[in-house]
């Protein structure tokens, strides 16, 4: 096994065993990292005795006690550029030294060496100390206590990159410029979107904004959207302040409205308004309804994602009513019946639990099921008092009415329980229904 730091710097010889240059830097498929499949390098950057990098093809390599050479003449790559292409990442600049995931243990590192096999296959990244005595000490020295012991090494398949390291945190109006092909590399890998919202949200915090920007927008609609509703209020609005327009009212249109109307709450009324404009007509319409509500009333905790339906549809209506939601997943724990589920607004006449639906009869009807002595908020209720009676009656959303007696939204238990939380502990729970 040897390491980055021994190859960079590193004599190249030609087959005759004549210097040719030093190898400058290692090249590696971006596709390839965080991947189970073994991974080799694409090439290797080696400068000449003209200072000009050409790109060598690692098969074309033998690394031997610390010496390298190449096997076919140089003047075969001499033509080849230097630059890398939209699928490579240079380790030299581009990984070592910098910050990467993780995805085992769920956090960054910083990566002090890169380690290769014998095959020139990617073994891991060195975050150990050893791995920076390696690149600090004299070469003498730092062979005296040899390698990392390969157990410490984090796995080339374990980690991921952190994007905007690629482009040594350029400004965001630079990658504009990028063709699609080069914006692809920013794309997260799929291992990272495997894991939990909670879970990225963790690692997300561990780093910049410009870089939890970044990552966020790397992953999918619907994973962005829920890691971005478990990450603390103010570096949720750092991240959506620094996230392209477009993309960060795609991420709006993934989450709840409720959660979307607090996120645009926080941002100047300028950006907000930018963002509510690019927003999907429908989703945009009921964020701005709910933007109407003081923060700190039933009206600003509510979400409009609610089960309602005729009090005549039946048990098996509703349950896959239900299902339908959990498709989109949406959490519902209660149907809320109304005469028409046509209407613009809902008069509200019951309500109907999960719990209930699920040992109820199919046919029977719901208003024969539902309960009426509702237990209901009204919008410019406080948030406490809203809080207090989730928990005095045990309930797990509680309906909103106007003074007319119609349906609002309703509060969720999590909405609830961030109320009761310190300003310091305001991260969203992990949903309970």
């Amino acid at each position: 096994m040897f390491y980055l730091s021994q190859l960079t710097g590193s004599a190249v010889q030609d087959s005759q065993g004549v210097r040719i240059g030093k190898l400058i830097d290692v090249l590696a498929f971006t596709e390839q990292v965080g991947q189970p499949a073994p991974a080799y390098p694409s090439a290797v950057l080696v400068e000449g005795q003209e200072d000009r990098p050409w790109r060598v093809p690692v098969q074309e390599l033998t690394w031997d006690d610390g010496t390298i050479q190449v096997r076919t003449p140089e003047t075969q790559f001499a033509m080849q550029p230097e630059t890398l292409s939209d699928r490579e990442v240079s380790l030299a600049h581009d990984v070592l030294d910098k910050q990467v995931i993780n995805l085992v243990r769920k956090r960054t590192v910083r990566v002090n060496d890169i380690a290769f096999g014998d095959d020139w296959r990617i073994v891991g990244v060195d975050s150990t100390n050893m791995g920076l005595f390696r690149r600090l000490a004299p070469n003498w020295l730092s062979g005296i206590g040899g390698g990392t012991n390969p157990a410490n090494l984090i796995p080339w398949e374990h980690i991921d990159l952190i994007r905007s390291q690629q482009y040594g945190e350029r400004e965001l109006d630079e990658l504009d410029n990028e063709t699609p092909s080069q914006k692809m590399r920013r794309v997260q890998s799929a291992q990272l979107s495997e894991l939990r919202p909670a879970d990225i949200a963790e690692i997300v915090h561990q780093l910049t904004p410009g870089q939890g920007a970044r990552l966020i927008e790397g992953l999918d609609d619907e994973t962005a959207a829920d890691t971005m509703e478990e990450i603390d209020t103010e570096r949720q609005r750092l991240i959506l302040e620094d996230i392209q327009p477009e993309r960060a009212a795609d991420i709006l249109d993934a989450m709840g409205p409720d959660e979307a109307a607090d996120l645009l709450s926080l941002l100047s009324e300028e950006r907000a308004q930018e963002l509510l404009k690019l927003m999907q007509p429908e989703e945009s319409e009921e964020v701005q309804d709910l933007l109407e509500y003081d923060e700190d009333s039933a009206g600003g905790l509510m979400t409009t994602d609610y089960i309602a339906l005729n009090a005549t549809k039946t048990v098996a209506d509703a349950i896959e009513a239900v299902r339908s939601a959990m498709r989109e997943e949406e959490r519902q724990a209660y149907v809320y019946c109304v005469p028409d589920e046509t209407a613009d607004e809902y008069r509200l006449l019951g309500t109907v639990s999960l719990w209930d639906l699920l040992i109820a009869p199919l046919t029977q009807p719901l208003q024969e099921l539902m309960e009426t002595d509702l237990i209901t908020v009204q919008p410019n209720t406080d948030s406490r008092t809203v809080a207090q009676t989730m928990a005095k009656y045990n309930l797990f959303a509680v309906p909103v009415v106007n003074e007319q007696g119609f349906l609002e939204g309703v509060v969720t238990v999590d909405d609830a329980l961030d109320v009761l939380l310190p300003n310091d502990k305001k991260r969203r729970p992990t949903r309970m229904y």
